[in-house]
């Protein structure tokens, strides 16, 4: 076996583990538990527990956790020792299957959104068994979903179960129209490509915006960004090479499936791709590895940045979410069959995707809104904000002639009816990558691009679950009740496709006039986060979550109201950066460097009374107007945030800070990077541009 085998998953108390470690019915009993959803026995849970703290002390581990995803977007632990008392003043090592099942952190500084009161402090963590176990830093970690003392989520994991459960119970409907009966359960796959920014420790420790906020909130532009495009793909940095030699080995040694690292198109900015798994536990592996990039970027003197827009005039750092469905049979839902048979149920859950998308194009913006995508997205290196679908020009044409029940001219004209015999075999992996289109069909999965780079993928595929098991239920509504079940498929794929077409375009979607096209077709354009956020209570919306108990009304206002607070609170703290920077660093850097201007302008003139001091004198009048520019954007800036905390309502303060508050911002930014020209550069008090994007040799 070679050392990666060994390393991989060494970490992880997964089947093989288990296989190993616990009694064969206990074995079994899990397995039910794992592959079918049944409750685990306490006594099942017991013999667990006890072979998994075995286990976990035999690597090195002393405590455990339930780790879990709060509302607040990263991760939670509390750690307990295994260590137990004993009658003679000793102590034992125990870990029951009470402690591995349900744990009880205290809940009352995680965002709620009003779901409880600060002093009703209980919360629940409960195992989800689907996700195996982990040792991390000495710590036995056990992934759990987060609940409130009544029963409500409090996090992301649960929901994101929940619409797991709810694609699997229509897809299984659906399938059974196709004789599928050997299909026990669909499962939705995510592979996750994260991209990422490399900048050294000594440069970000002089910036308060990184530090503060993740991003600059000055800058200039340097002389060189990315308009070579001689970054993207080309060859790794040693210091870089060794942060992903062992950026790989701690996340191998975890079980992720860490796959493909490159280059991105900014100076600085890398990506990396894993191999697709089960959602949830590629929403675990996400999770886990932003976390340990940050930490290996540190033992290698560098920080990594998870900001959507780290820096202005380069490209921001997204994440593709690449979905599809796949049954515990091995067939991709997603992918061309080889019969016209698998080629129509194919074509049916594409539709249902094309109808998902088109219906919750608004749940879909708002499931990536942040305030720090709101600066990527329709950027021209990002797609635009407005949601369309790229299928490719051959599938496109297809579609086509489905709808106007025509001839599609493959190698012969065939009528295209979605018959046992007529409809043909598709050609496999004809569609090209879309990068300006938000979510592209890419031959067996779509890739949704929207998301940001420090986002959660728990949101965009509980929407995308959610949204897709609500067109598979009128799906197997309708052809429940048919007669002849391939006229009727035949009427409702035709039917699907015409209603929702509006929803696929395979064009530029950077280019202005898509835009002006997007929203005659009605498609919207959600801006910004307050814009996006303004639809997620709409009754449509409340009645797809409630109605396949994905949220309750309950829950979908609480995190209405936490999205609110955190879009709030970023921009206070960037703006409140802003001003301190500008008050404390800047300005007077500014006036020192004047001060040795004109100090030079005299000393020449002492010595030459007619000397050319037009550098000085032209400089000096050029700051001067910046400097007074400057001041009088941080004043406005400062009369601005006297009025944020004001407003009775949250979605007010959000559309004040979008509408006046960032203007501001962008006003005093200008003048401040105006200076920054100018000033010379040891009297600058930050790294410059140049200095960040170049750190790492």
């Amino acid at each position: 076996m070679s050392a990666i085998s060994e390393k991989f998953g060494s970490m992880v108390f997964d089947d093989t583990v288990m296989k190993e470690k616990l009694p064969k019915e206990t074995y079994k009993a899990m397995r039910k538990t794992i592959l079918d959803g049944k409750k685990l026995d306490i006594s099942v849970a017991n013999v667990v527990a006890n072979a998994m703290k075995d286990w976990a002390i035999e690597k090195g581990a002393t405590h455990f956790t339930h780790w879990f995803q709060p509302m607040t977007g990263i991760t939670a632990e509390k750690h307990d020792s295994f260590i137990s008392p004993s009658d003679n003043g000793k102590v034992i090592m125990e870990f029951s299957g009470k402690e591995l099942v349900k744990g009880e952190p205290d809940a009352s500084s995680f965002p709620s959104g009003g779901l409880r009161a600060t002093f009703e402090a209980r919360g629940y963590t409960a195992w989800d068994p689907t996700s195996y176990a982990f040792i991390k830093e000495g710590t036995l970690c056990i992934p759990t979903a987060f609940c409130s003392y009544g029963g409500e989520a409090l996090d992301k994991k649960t929901p994101l179960l929940r619409s797991m459960e709810a694609i699997n119970k229509q897809a299984l409907r659906v399938l059974r129209f196709f004789g599928n009966e050997d299909v026990t359960s669909v499962k939705t796959t995510v592979g996750p490509e994260q991209e990422y920014f490399l900048i050294d420790k000594d440069v970000y420790e002089k910036r308060k915006d990184l530090i503060y906020t993740g991003r600059t909130l000055y800058g200039a532009k340097p002389p060189k960004g990315q308009e070579l495009e001689d970054h993207y793909f080309g060859t790794i940095k040693p210091r870089v090479l060794a942060f992903m030699k062992d950026l790989n080995d701690e996340l191998w040694k975890l079980g992720i499936l860490a796959k493909t690292e490159h280059n991105e198109v900014a100076p600085a900015q890398h990506e990396l791709a894993p191999i697709f798994t089960t959602t949830n536990i590629a929403t675990d592996h996400n999770q886990l590895t932003m976390e340990i990039m940050q930490k290996v970027a540190k033992k290698h003197g560098m920080v990594c940045l998870l900001h959507e827009k780290p820096f202005a005039g380069v490209n921001g750092s997204g994440k593709h979410n690449n979905w599809s469905i796949s049954t515990n049979t091995g067939v991709n839902l997603l992918e061309p069959g080889e019969t016209p048979y698998e080629n129509a149920q194919f074509l049916l859950f594409l539709c249902s995707v094309i109808k998902a998308v088109d219906e919750y194009q608004d749940l879909l913006r708002i499931s990536v809104a942040s305030a720090g995508n709101d600066h990527r997205l329709g950027a021209n290196e990002a797609p635009p904000a407005v949601v369309s679908m790229f299928v490719g020009d051959e599938l496109g044409e297809i579609l086509n002639a489905i709808e106007n029940d025509a001839a599609y001219d493959a190698k012969e004209k065939v009528q295209m009816k979605i018959g046992v015999h007529v409809l043909p075999r598709f050609p496999k992996d004809t569609t090209d990558r879309n990068r300006t289109s938000p979510f592209a069909f890419t031959g067996n999965k779509f890739e949704f691009r929207m998301l940001g780079s420090s986002l959660s993928i728990s949101g965009p595929n509980i929407v995308l679950n959610t949204a897709v098991a609500e067109s598979l239920r009128e799906y197997a509504d309708r052809l429940e009740g048919a007669e002849n079940f391939e006229g009727a498929l035949h009427d409702l794929i035709r039917d699907e496709i015409k209603a929702h077409k509006k929803i696929i375009f395979n064009g530029n979607g950077y280019d202005d006039e898509w835009i002006r096209e997007a929203e005659s077709r009605g498609l919207l354009n959600l801006k910004t986060t307050p814009d996006a956020l303004a639809h997620f209570l709409d009754d449509k919306n409340v009645k797809l979550f409630t109605s396949h108990n994905v949220f309750s009304e309950t829950e979908m206002r609480s995190r209405y109201e936490i999205l609110l607070d955190n879009y709030i609170k970023v921009l206070h703290i960037e703006a409140s950066t802003m001003i301190e920077m500008a008050k404390r660093d800047i300005l007077p850097a500014v006036s020192e460097y004047s001060k040795e201007l004109s100090k030079t302008a005299i000393a020449k003139k002492s010595v030459i009374p007619d000397a050319d001091c037009s550098y000085e004198e032209k400089t000096l009048r050029k700051i001067s107007a910046l400097s007074g520019e400057m001041l009088a954007a941080l004043e406005a800036l400062e009369n601005d945030m006297e009025k944020t905390g004001t407003f009775a309502c949250a979605a007010d303060e959000a559309e004040y800070y979008k509408d006046t508050v960032i203007a501001a911002m962008a006003r005093l930014r200008a003048a401040g990077d105006g200076l920054e020209t100018l000033t010379a550069k040891k009297y600058w008090p930050y790294p410059t541009y140049g200095d960040l994007l170049f750190s790492v040799k």
